[in-house]
Formats: structure tokens, C-alpha cells, sequence
């Protein structure tokens, strides 16, 4: 069966992968010149099952509020006249309560987990190698009232089966010795010590590398204008080159998904959040992070990736754009230095930012739609690298009519229109 995949993200590449996988004749659509030049470029460099949870939680609107006013804040509003926009913040705040939390938390922790054991069976099978360290994650507590309000997730993770420890300021300062010039300013974190770490940009390209080996070709630089539907199906793919045809569709166009389907009927609500990065070349390996760091009170994450510090976070609502103003480089630079200081040349670090597909209860979109041949594998938000082996290999038993390791009829785009 021949399969066209739209996007060359993390998620398309991994999608492509699983599908050649079961063996289906597969080719990779993308408007850039090669993988992994948009949202998958430069993220934060954290594969965190343990941490995977909604943004929509109990307490938000209220800590949002305290956000918009931080100076270095995690949370920008740039309101406009979206209703795109202002339909995707009420969906997401009708979702900050505890029962939705609790699933959509659930929801996640299911992929994310089954995404880690996808991608050590990969690394095992092929060797492919992307900076990765096996060291978990700390989510770093600057408050104690931050540390009190652990509970909720510590219930989760216990459910979940997930591995974690309560570390109080020395035992943090254990797991990333960089840590000991900052002792003052952390009282404890939790440790999730089967988190991961690696960069998505070398994962994505070697894997697109490998499958191309297998036979999966890619169409770089090739503009994607609509999906063509025929006879209640998806007919073919109409790119700025010609019409491509297949026998089934994956869209995996990650904030542009939504647009690619409005002209079907079919809403999506996945909305770009914009989100910064800062890469760092390290001078002072012992001041450095070891694996990967949350900084809770700026929603910061710091990452160890070979000799570099990936710095990145913030949640920008501000539509398509890819500016980058000063402010917010200052607000990563600041977590950095305030918790590893004289651990990389900021002078020479390169700034970045990408627009991450959110849902607003924040778990992706994954399997069919109304249309029998068109699958979807989009809105991961800031999990994309977490859960894209696992969703990969989701939608390639989804498309191949084969049974799924993990349930997956909650992911689909049909729960936005259960009652």
C-alpha cells in the first residue's frame, strides 16, 4: 500500500519509519530543503515520559495571571482578534480541572511511556546515535510551596507504574553536581530517573538517512497546498510541483495541521505556542547540567546534548510568528546562569525559537478521521521528541489495520466531538 506522509518533523520521519517498517511503500512531503528544519530543530532536547502532563490543570488561570506579570515570565499573552486564538484558550480552560486533568494526564503518561520503550527498541535495532544520555530528569524546585504541590503528579506517576524520587536541596545537588553554586536557591525536586535525553535534530535526520535506505522517499522543498478530496475521500495531494496520489494520507504538519483540514470541514483545535531555545557551547564540564533540568519557577528546561547547553521553554500565545525579541533570550539566559553559572560561552550562543502544535487538553491527535483514508499524527505540543517514536509506530498499525499496543481510540480527532 503506498502511504504519503505530509511533514518531515520528528513525528513525520517517525511515522515514515514504522510504516516502511510494516512495509507499505511510503514517500515524506515538505515544504523545507531537508528533516527537522522547523519545530523539531532546536527544542529542549528532553524525552520525559514521567513529565509528560497537560498544561491545562487546576490552578492555571490563577498562576497564568501571577505569570503575565513575572519579568521573566513562562506564560506571554499577545492578544488579538483570533477567533482561532480565543476558541483555543477556552477550550483549554474549560479543561483545568481535576477529573480532565487526571485523564488527559493519563492519556499522555500512556503514550509517552510506550514512546520510551519504542525508542529503546529502535536504538537497540539500528544503533542510531543523536547526543543521548540515559540520566533522567529533575524538575527543580525553587519554593517549598512548589515542592508541597507535588502530590497530584506523584499520584499519577504511581498509577503509571513510573519510577520517581522526592529529592530534597543535597540530594538534587547529587544527581547534577552543577547545581552546588546555586544550593541557595533550590529546596528539592522530583526525579524521574527513566527520562532520557538526545537531539531531535540528529535523530530526526539519521532516521530519515536510515529510512531512505529502506526505500522512503522524500520531497524536499515542496510546498503542500491542499488535501483533494474525491468521492468522500482523500484523492491526492496538491503540491506546488503537481498532485501527489496514494493509497492512504498521514497528515503530520504539526501547527499548520488545522489549516490543511479547515477546507474539509474537519476542525482541529491545535494552535501554535511558541516556545525559545538557546544552544551553548560548554567551557566548564563540571558546572554543567548532567542530563536535563526543569526549572519550575520559569518552566525552563537546561540539557546536557554532547558538549552543548540546550536552554529552551516559555509558552508564547502570539499566532504564526517566528520573531525573536531580545526579552526573551534574557529570560533563558537568566535560568541558566542563575543555576549553572560559568557553564557555557553565552557570547556565542545561537537563539532560536518554534512553534509548537498544543491541543488544549494536551494530549496529540493520532488515528482516523471522518475520511476512510486520511489518518492524523499531529499536536504533540511540546512532547513531540517524547512521544514520537510511540506515536510513529501508533499511526503505522492504525494505517496498517493492525492491532495497537497501547489503547488509542481516546486519541483520536472523534473525542472533540463526544459529549
Amino acid at each position: 500500500m503506498k502511504v504519503a506522509v505530509l511533514g518531515s518533523g520528528v513525528i513525520g520521519v517517525t511515522s515514515a519509519w514504522y510504516l516502511a517498517e510494516a512495509g507499505h511503500d511510503v514517500v515524506v512531503i515538505d515544504r523545507q530543503p531537508g528533516p527537522a528544519l522547523e519545530t523539531s530543530f532546536a527544542n529542549a532536547g528532553e524525552i520525559s515520559p514521567g513529565y509528560a502532563s497537560p498544561w491545562a490543570a487546576p490552578g492555571i488561570p490563577q498562576k497564568a495571571i501571577r505569570w503575565l506579570m513575572m519579568q521573566h515570565a513562562p506564560l506571554i499573552l499577545q492578544p488579538a482578534i483570533d477567533r482561532e486564538m480565543l476558541g483555543w484558550l477556552f477550550a483549554m480552560l474549560r479543561n483545568c480541572t481535576s477529573a480532565r486533568y487526571a485523564v488527559n494526564k493519563a492519556r499522555m503518561v500512556r503514550l509517552a511511556e510506550y514512546s520510551r520503550n519504542r525508542l529503546i527498541a529502535l536504538r537497540a535495532d539500528t544503533g542510531i546515535a543523536y547526543d543521548e544520555r540515559m540520566q533522567g530528569t529533575l524538575q527543580l524546585f525553587r519554593t517549598q510551596k512548589q515542592l508541597d504541590g507535588t502530590a497530584k503528579d506523584i499520584t499519577v506517576l504511581r498509577a503509571g507504574g513510573v519510577p520517581f524520587e522526592l529529592l530534597d536541596r543535597e540530594g538534587c545537588i547529587a544527581a547534577e553536581p552543577g547545581l552546588a553554586a546555586a544550593r541557595e536557591k533550590i529546596v528539592g525536586g522530583l526525579r524521574l530517573p527513566g527520562d532520557e535525553t538526545g537531539d531531535c535534530f540528529k535523530f530526526t535526520g539519521a532516521l530519515a538517512t536510515m529510512a531512505a535506505e529502506r526505500g522512503v522517499r522524500f520531497h524536499y522543498g515542496e510546498a503542500i497546498r491542499s488535501l483533494v478530496v474525491e468521492g468522500g475521500r482523500v484523492a491526492g495531494i496538491q503540491t506546488d510541483s503537481g498532485r501527489i496520489t496514494a493509497d492512504r494520507y498521514v497528515l503530520a504538519l504539526g501547527s499548520h495541521s488545522a489549516a490543511m483540514l479547515g477546507p474539509l470541514g474537519l476542525r482541529l483545535p491545535v494552535y501554535p505556542v511558541k516556545g525559545y531555545s538557546i544552544t551553548v557551547p560548554i567551557v566548564d564540564a563540571a558546572r554543567a547540567p548532567e542530563s536535563t533540568l526543569m526549572d519550575e519557577s520559569y518552566k525552563i528546561a537546561i540539557t546536557r546534548l554532547g558538549d552543548r547547553i540546550r536552554v529552551g521553554g516559555m509558552a508564547e500565545i502570539s499566532g504564526y510568528n517566528n520573531a525573536l525579541p531580545e526579552r526573551r533570550r534574557a529570560t533563558l539566559v537568566h535560568s541558566l546562569t542563575d543555576l549553572f553559572p560559568g557553564a557555557g560561552d553565552i557570547e556565542v550562543a545561537s537563539y532560536w525559537s518554534g512553534l509548537r502544535p498544543m491541543t488544549p487538553d494536551g494530549t496529540p491527535v493520532i488515528g482516523a478521521t471522518p475520511y476512510d483514508n486520511l489518518f492524523l499524527n499531529t499536536g504533540h505540543g511540546t512532547l513531540g521528541w517524547t512521544m514520537a517514536c510511540g506515536s510513529g509506530r501508533l499511526i503505522a498499525d492504525l494505517v496498517s489495520g493492525r492491532p495497537t499496543d497501547i489503547e488509542a481510540a481516546d486519541l483520536s480527532i472523534a473525542r472533540y466531538s463526544a459529549p
